[in-house]
């Protein structure tokens, strides 16, 4: 199990098919929502975030980790190198659909303290938030910020997770929508 960040260069973004052991991430904050007959496990962990959303029988479940990190292939979806930016698509059996977006966005240095200290604040006061250590080379450790919007027929996660040894940010947000 990974006890510290991984490197910004070594993260994925994937998706799969089922839902994955427990065992697998270190969790520091977690939130359960149920609406409208689906259910969303959203957890905050070392690399990023897991997602397992399910409805109906159908299980996904979306991980932010490190590439190295001992994830299995079966019923893996998707998944991508978290650089750059990147959007992708899946439609489901039983017409679930899921959309994500990311990116990674490298900023000067001001520029990341002053978002870091923004999300923070938000982070207080709602959503799930999560202020790691410092890694030791700099003075403030890394956060993990989820935003959460639950409605009838869809569930939309964003998350935002900084990395200070880089000055990066990556940002996503996923939306999974029920069939019409």
């Amino acid at each position: 199990m990974l006890s510290v960040r991984p490197r910004i260069a070594e993260l994925v973004f994937q998706l799969y098919g089922r839902s994955l052991h427990p065992e697998l991430f270190e969790f520091h904050r977690s939130r359960q929502i149920e609406r409208a007959g689906y259910r969303a496990n959203i957890q905050i962990t070392n690399a990023g975030h897991v997602v397992t959303w399910q409805y109906d029988g159908i299980t996904l479940t979306e991980v932010a980790a490190g590439a190295h990190h001992p994830l299995p292939q079966r019923r893996r979806l998707m998944s991508h190198p978290l650089k750059d930016t990147c959007t992708d698509d899946l439609e489901c059996r039983g017409g679930i659909t899921y959309h994500v977006e990311f990116s990674l966005e490298p900023v000067p240095r001001e520029t990341f303290w002053t978002y870091q200290k923004e999300l923070t604040q938000i982070g207080a006061r709602e959503g799930l938030l999560h202020c790691f250590e410092p890694s030791g080379r700099i003075g403030l450790g890394a956060m993990s910020y989820i935003h959460m919007e639950s409605r009838d027929r869809s569930q939309k996660i964003q998350a935002f997770h900084t990395f200070p040894d880089d000055y990066a940010i990556v940002k996503s947000q996923s939306v999974f929508m029920l069939p019409k």
